[in-house]
């Protein structure tokens, strides 16, 4: 039994915290194991139920509850299980209905619609559509040429910069000895 002012109420706030998590705790798992029962079965259901889990879950590791990880680890567990899940065919008994008659649907003469493309704006923009697909592919070339050439000159002009201040292998870079203090 503490005996520390800070201590005591430490451990009420403890309780209380513990009270609150067990909610969000305990829905989860219930929620967790609904899911993993109804998919196992194969029922239905089970993607309403493990959507309710993964909800649960969420909730749970928002809350502080669980770790987030922990929430992503069992979502995912949940989630391939429910793709692997293969649903039970449900025999259900033949049950005889008759066909409700419905009325026709009313056809409508088809009228001819004015097309777009016959319009002297339409062909203008067509054609202007179909140049300016071919023309970017002929500029990227040419461009990525032009590119590539002002890189390779500084890259050159990198290199002698950094020789100098680079040294062999396995040899230390020179650097200027200072000299010893006087004893």
């Amino acid at each position: 039994m503490a005996n520390i002012k800070s201590q005591i109420k430490r451990n009420r706030q403890n309780d209380k915290k513990r009270l609150r998590n067990r909610v969000y705790r305990g829905e989860a798992r219930i929620a967790v194991k609904n899911a993993r029962t109804t998919i196992e079965e194969g029922v239905p259901e089970s993607k309403a139920a493990l959507m309710q889990a993964i909800s649960a879950l969420d909730k749970a590791a928002e809350q502080g509850v669980i770790h987030r990880n922990n929430a992503a680890r069992r979502k995912s567990r949940l989630v391939k299980a429910f793709s692997r899940m293969v649903p039970v065919q449900v025999s259900a008994e033949t049950a005889v209905v008759e066909p409700v008659h419905e009325a026709e649907p009313v056809k409508r003469k088809a009228t001819p619609r004015k097309s777009s493309a016959s319009s002297p704006k339409a062909k203008k923009i067509e054609e202007s559509k179909v140049e300016a697909a071919a023309e970017p592919k002929a500029e990227s070339k040419a461009s990525s040429s032009k590119a590539k050439k002002p890189a390779a000159k500084k890259s050159a002009a990198k290199k002698p910069e950094t020789a100098a201040k680079s040294s062999p292998k396995g040899k230390k870079a020179a650097t200027p000895k200072k000299p010893e203090p006087k004893k």
